[in-house]
């Protein structure tokens, strides 16, 4: 008698979407407090911290829908599929917001990096709007499209080592 086994797909995809749908509301909750061009260390942990969530919830239900049981393989795939799908939500979203709901969104960001950059004394004007005039290469479809979507699997590749290590737990042969 064959033991059906479940699919690491389908376990991404179920927590892939939940994971877009709770970065989407994160980040309109930070375009309802008009911080959503403001990038920093809290947003950044606040992420991490909903991916990581994302990918030990999906590895553990896959090892109890697997009898206890994942595979290393299966835990990491599973962690960066979930945040692949993830990805697509956000880079989807993002585009929504930055053509949609906040058209000046990037001039927004380029103002207050400007102005972040300003207040450090670090760099010269003339520095500042070189790095700004370089930045903007940096914020057309194709580059956000991108950009999203690599640091989006990147994050998955880094951030499901670990979990899917300790989660793992073989069948005995």
């Amino acid at each position: 008698m064959e033991e059906n086994q479940p699919k690491t797909g389908k376990i991404a995809l179920k927590y892939g979407l939940f994971l877009g749908g709770a970065s989407v509301i994160f980040a309109f909750m930070l375009y309802l407090a008009d911080m959503h061009y403001q990038a920093g260390t809290p947003v950044f942990i606040i992420s991490v911290v909903l991916m990581l969530a994302a990918i030990i919830i999906g590895m553990i239900q896959f090892k109890k829908e697997n009898n206890g049981f994942i595979t290393f393989g299966q835990g990491f795939k599973i962690g960066v599929g979930i945040c692949l799908i993830a990805g697509v939500i956000g880079v989807i979203f993002n585009q929504l917001m930055v053509n949609v709901i906040d058209p000046d969104m990037m001039e927004k960001a380029m103002e207050f990096q400007k102005a972040t950059l300003m207040e450090s004394g670090d760099l010269t004007p003339e520095q500042i709007n070189a790095q700004i005039e370089m930045g903007k290469n940096f914020t057309t479809p194709t580059m956000q499209i991108a950009f999203g979507l690599l640091g989006s699997v990147f994050m998955g590749l880094i951030l499901s080592l670990i979990p899917a290590l300790v989660i793992k737990k073989t069948k005995p042969e």
